[in-house]
């Protein structure tokens, strides 16, 4: 058994080792998909674990070092959008490797909190584990502003069928319910009668078989819902515009000129366009008066404009999303919640800026965070809007528990250019979809544009590389799904019914 090369000393090769395995199974998420790695690794750093338990030190590092392969191998492209401005290159290694330590201290902690508990080769065990490393990967999307990126359930984004299951208990109950499956080979290990092990095995299929029977009663039934004419089109615009052209003062009159005569506005006919996030990037609300004669020349009193641009107010800068009618006077206007920490706002601002730094994005102060979530309103249409990187947070997108029709989601994914970033930020959106049950629109430049509909089918998009444009005539629409109405309190119930069992089966000896 390879577990035990790694009994005795020397321990940094059981570290080493934990490394290995975090980035093997980094290989799962997309856009390299490959799920059945999982059965392997967590199952060895299970048994790294137990065999390891006693010596805390060495017990949070097999953590440690299997979150740190983990999340430098998937998060490496973060610090692609240090590359445009000159004086943070310098910063580029410090990043790659300090923010994986961060975010590894998390599967450090599991890692230790699992060890005090006492893990054994039994079923109570498998889901002692699956139940706590679940509950801290909760911790990590949650705890100072969240970062619920590439949970281990997206190693399922290929699985449509299976996924569906997502609109009754949400992204983080569902990958509880992942870790536990991974851990089924372990089964094999344990010192249990053959028929308790052949027990197992059948409830697992029959539940893997089950889900999959409801994702495909639950997408055909979709497939059968008549389609609904809307009386104002949407066009999703995609222009690729190279980040270039920003940094380096275009004049923004070319750039603008080149997006509108791709979104080709018809006069004549009532559309919404949804331009993706920083099209107008330099320009504030006000000073957007200087420019707008373009958009008069070009939009008639049909059209309604989704654009992203910056609000100053008082001494506050907001990050938001802005409906304009055609001649670009704001109609509603939604601030973002969730910012991006160093892309929008500068943490310890205070004392960081003094020694030079800055966010990356334009301009030196730091955006203001809003906690208001807002609906907004064209026609007979009621929109959740959410800016870039909102969209992966599950859970905690009806803030005011008021219902809508449509998400808008619109973005910039050029600060991550030719990576594995902007595919892994459209899966994102794929879940919210599923979850929330509704139709999603997604604008990016430079990332992937696209119509997902209520179960997560992309019906159509155009890919990172490419510039394009969605149009949407009709939509079909079904009622609040049970997650939407519940959101993550389904996750503490399944804790519950976890410990529950857990308790059960230690009674057993089991």
């Amino acid at each position: 058994m390879i577990t035990n090369l790694f009994n005795k000393k020397p321990s940094y090769l059981v570290i080493i080792f934990s490394s290995i395995l975090g980035s093997i199974t980094s290989l799962s998420l997309p856009p390299n998909n490959i799920i059945f790695f999982n059965f392997f690794t967590f199952p060895l750093i299970f048994l790294l674990l137990e065999k390891n338990q006693t010596e805390k030190k060495i017990t949070f590092l097999i953590g440690w070092s299997f979150g740190f392969g983990y999340f430098v191998s998937n998060l490496y492209w973060i610090t692609n959008s240090l590359t445009f401005i000159e004086e943070f290159k310098f910063l580029i290694p410090m990043a790659i490797i300090l923010i994986p330590t961060i975010l590894s201290i998390f599967y450090g902690i599991i890692a230790i909190v699992i060890s005090f508990l006492k893990i054994e080769r039994n079923l109570s065990s498998l889901l002692l584990f699956a139940a706590i490393f679940s509950i801290f990967e909760y911790f990590r999307g949650i705890l100072f502003s969240g970062f619920p990126w590439n949970l281990h359930v997206f190693s399922l984004t290929e699985f449509l069928h299976q996924i569906q299951i997502l609109s009754i208990i949400g992204t983080y109950s569902l990958n509880l319910l992942c870790i536990t499956f991974f851990l089924f080979p372990l089964i094999l290990k344990f010192q249990s009668s053959a028929r308790l092990k052949i027990l197992i095995t059948v409830l697992f299929g029959i539940i893997v078989c089950k889900n999959f029977v409801y994702g495909k009663l639950r997408i055909d039934s979709f497939e059968n819902i008549i389609e609904t004419k809307l009386k104002t089109k949407f066009k999703i615009i995609s222009p690729n515009i190279n980040l270039k052209r920003f940094l380096d003062n275009e004049d923004p009159i070319i750039r603008i000129s080149d997006v509108i005569k791709l979104s080709g506005p018809e006069k004549d006919n009532n559309t919404v366009f949804i331009f993706p996030e920083g099209m107008l990037s330099g320009f504030d609300l006000e000073n957007l008066k200087n420019i707008n004669f373009i958009f008069k020349e070009n939009f008639s009193k049909k059209h309604n404009l989704i654009f992203g641009v910056n609000l100053v107010e008082d001494e506050n800068v907001f990050n938001t999303l802005i409906v304009f009618d055609s001649d670009f006077k704001p109609l509603d206007i939604y601030r973002k919640n969730k910012l991006v920490p160093f892309g929008e706002y500068l943490p310890l601002e205070t004392i960081l800026s003094k020694l030079g730094f800055k966010k990356i994005t334009q301009g030196y102060k730091s955006f203001t965070n809003s906690k208001e979530r807002k609906i907004i309103k064209i026609g007979d249409l009621s929109l959740l809007p959410l800016i870039c990187y909102e969209i992966i947070y599950t859970g905690s997108l009806r803030k005011n528990n008021k219902d809508y029709d449509v998400i808008v989601n619109i973005s910039e994914d050029g600060w991550f250019g030719d990576t594995i970033g902007p595919e892994q930020h459209f899966k994102h959106s794929i879940f919210r979809s599923i979850e929330e049950g509704k139709n999603l629109l997604r604008s990016s430049n430079n990332g992937i544009s696209a119509h997902i509909d209520p179960t997560g089918i992309v019906v159509e998009k155009v890919e990172s590389t490419k510039s394009g444009v969605i149009e949407i005539n009709s939509l079909k629409f079904i009622e609040k799904t049970i997650f939407s109405k519940y959101g993550n309190k389904i996750f503490f119930y399944f804790i519950i019914i976890y410990i529950t069992l857990i308790f059960f089966l230690k009674k057993k000896g089991q």
